[in-house]
């Protein structure tokens, strides 16, 4: 199926055959949905924390950090398209030198709209449209309504105007304070501040598309200052692309190498799974995980820091424990200390399948931790904590993606129906052994897991393979634990109105 200028096309995009070959197998062979047991729940395999708890995790986490190399990391390379979706529909649909609003809203009724149009005032990034209005629009006062709505718009969001619409998310206003507004780029710095400095230094590793790394270096040079006056703190910023070598040929819907108009093939990026290889060469002890548009104004940055020192707190005590059963299990153990093992990958890890045999042991202690915050059930789309039966017929706490589990069986949507908790991506990492040498990742992942995607490409169907997401297959085989947290740490900005809501809205 394949040319000699396919295999150069390949090997140019830093490919290579084998690779592209397996891709296509995976294609042609599909992937099996996620084997669901059950939905994983307070006390079957999510850990409820007390007070009490709360403060001893906090105060050790406090104790231990200044010794340990901690690196947040902010996966940013999404487009604010999304975001806007509705607006751009608007920019499409509406003539501004014929349509009324009033009959336009009334032909196309939007809640989106509406409660956008009835807020511009609240959002952080109205003088800055406001000012482009003026630059593009003199007579922006004396147009009709419908017009004025269009004209702002259309100033936000075009590549002549402020160019919204095109630039990453973590670059979009998000939050109004008096003198100033913040990106979620700069909230993610400030925030950092709460709960991952090492004495007065601040480790973040951004991930971004290339052609972004401009925008976004600019960004911090303006802000710098600004944010470390308020923290006290030196910031250490690294970043990032998503290899090329991590994406995946497209086919067409018979599996075949799908080819575009120049006869050449289609590569696609494979989703946030290709992350895991960013990841695994982030050099650290600690690596706290966050969305970029997952953060709130600086008011409730205490509380969220403190559930994220929580997390922490919760992983090194493991890991303690972990490195000194690896310890023991090197030399003469005893019976007794065996039975300790055993109980404490039971109870402390939510591990039903126990391993037995002192290899069998070690192997399943040695691999890479991960504390992950969930968060109750509100409905947002994404991924949850359940308990999964893979294709060794192992059952473990996994998390998983909607589009992953077969919802046309009705076993499995009912057990989808019954989720309490929620993934928000709040995850706390343990990445060095016991002998303090780093795990490679890419060992750890299950690669039987993946979504196969119905797209298009030039107005064609074709099919694109997403590879493990770097938080459920992609981790698959690291030792998990899930903490409930509170509501008020998960905050995403799906869409601009979620910027009117209070957690974004400054002393609102």
């Amino acid at each position: 199926m394949l040319t000699e200028k396919d295999i150069d096309q390949i090997e140019t995009h830093g490919l290579t055959l084998h690779k592209v070959y397996k891709q296509l197998e995976t294609f042609n062979r599909g992937i099996p949905f996620a084997n669901v047991i059950t939905t994983a729940s307070i006390g079957n395999g999510i850990q409820e924390i007390d007070e009490k708890e709360r403060k001893q995790l906090e105060h050790y986490f406090d104790e231990k950090k200044d010794d340990l190399d901690i690196v947040k990391f902010v996966p940013a390379s999404g487009a604010a398209t999304r975001m806007f979706k509705f607006l751009h529909e608007f920019l499409e649909s509406f003539d501004p030198e014929k349509d009324v609003f009033r009959t336009y809203a009334k032909k196309n009724p939007s809640e989106d709209l509406e409660t956008f149009f009835s807020s511009l005032s609240e959002f952080a990034f109205v003088n800055e449209v406001r000012k482009k209005i003026r630059e593009m629009y003199p007579d922006y006062k004396k147009s009709s309504k419908g017009q004025r709505y269009h004209y702002f718009v259309n100033a936000m969001l075009s590549e002549e105007g402020l160019n919204f619409g095109n630039k990453p998310k973590g670059l979009v206003p998000f939050h109004r304070y008096k003198k100033y507004a913040t990106t979620a780029f700069e909230e993610q710095l400030i925030e950092a501040a709460s709960y991952s400095a090492v004495k007065d230094d601040i480790y973040l590793h951004f991930t971004f598309s290339e052609n972004h790394v401009d925008a976004f270096k600019e960004e911090f040079n303006a802000v710098k200052s600004r944010v470390s006056r308020k923290t006290k703190k030196t910031y250490h910023i690294s970043y990032s692309f998503q290899n090329k070598d991590t994406d995946t040929i497209a086919v067409d819907p018979d599996n075949k190498p799908f080819r575009n108009t120049n006869g050449k093939l289609v590569f696609r990026p494979s989703g946030h799974g290709a992350l895991l290889k960013n990841l695994n060469d982030v050099n650290a002890d600690i690596i706290f995980i966050k969305n970029i548009d997952n953060v709130a104004s600086q008011e409730y940055n205490p509380e969220i820091g403190c559930y994220k020192k929580v997390l922490a707190g919760k992983l090194l005590q493991l890991q303690s424990k972990i490195f000194g059963y690896l310890k023991k299990l090197e030399g003469d153990i005893t019976l007794e200390e065996v039975k300790e093992i055993q109980s404490f990958v039971w109870n402390d890890l939510d591990v039903k399948d126990i391993p037995h045999g002192i290899s069998a042991m070690t192997e399943f202690l040695n691999r890479p931790i991960r504390v992950c915050g969930v968060v109750r059930n509100t409905g947002a789309p994404g991924g949850g904590p359940f308990w999964v039966k893979n294709v060794e017929g192992q059952v473990s706490l996994q998390i998983v993606e909607k589009s992953q589990i077969d919802m046309d069986n009705e076993r499995q949507r009912s057990i989808v129906n019954e989720a309490t908790h929620f993934n928000p991506v709040d995850i706390v990492c343990g990445l060095r052994d016991y002998k303090g040498e780093k795990f490679d990742l890419m060992q750890f992942a299950d690669p039987y897991t993946g979504i196969i995607s119905e797209k298009s490409e030039s107005g064609k169907p074709i099919r694109a393979l997403e590879l493990p997401g770097l938080w459920n297959g992609g981790m698959a085989q690291w030792n998990t634990v899930f903490v409930e947290v509170p509501l008020i740490t998960f905050n995403p900005v799906k869409t601009v109105n979620d910027l009117l809501k209070k957690e974004h809205r400054p002393n609102a």
